[in-house]
């Protein structure tokens, strides 16, 4: 089963996404985590990353692409995968579809996990991090609509888009999502 995971900050999808793996045994692709593998094995792409990550700014479409390409190709991902932070933009989705169709792999569905901001942001505020403050919630949660909303609209052109509810108790949202991905086995 091939998974695109899209969901806000605060909206639970980490523990979501435990939760498929372990049920789904697929592999877990978080491009945060897999940047950071890189960068820490000295691979090609993680020295050419490293450079952006070092100084805050976004990992280019190229090299990400090219970490999740190779990332692909390893034998865990063969039965499945749930890609998490990936993709962010239009371009990026395109790519890996233009990657996924080299391969005759195409994307299985793409599940969005829904929470109202007023929520998120409680959440959010809750955690007590020190990127948790008021102004830097907003900011996120601000960059991921107005990044995510053109993806919500790609996919759900293609027919790939399903919606969870992202309110209620981990294990009622969790049958939302077993719900969807069991027609997918």
């Amino acid at each position: 089963m091939r998974i695109v995971f899209i969901g806000p900050p605060g909206a639970g999808k980490g523990t979501q996404a435990e939760k498929i793996i372990a049920k789904y045994a697929t592999a877990h692709l978080s491009t945060g985590d897999m940047l950071r593998a890189a960068r820490d094995a000295k691979t090609e792409v993680g020295i050419k990353a490293e450079k952006y990550m070092s100084s805050g700014q976004l990992v280019p479409d190229d090299i990400l692409i090219a970490m999740i390409s190779e990332r692909l190709q390893q034998a865990d991902c063969q039965a499945g995968y749930l890609l998490d932070g990936f993709p962010r933009t239009i371009a990026q989705a395109e790519a890996l579809d233009k990657m996924l169709e080299q391969n005759n792999t195409p994307l299985d569905v793409v599940l969005e996990l829904q929470v109202p901001e007023d929520e998120l942001f409680k959440r959010l505020a809750g955690r007590g991090r020190a990127d948790d403050k008021p102004e830097v919630i907003r900011e996120r949660l601000a960059a991921y609509t107005n990044q995510t909303s053109p993806l919500l609209k790609y996919y759900g052109g293609k027919g790939l888009l399903k919606s969870v509810n992202g309110l209620g108790s981990v294990e009622e949202i969790f049958a939302q999502i077993e719900t969807i991905l069991d027609r997918y086995k």
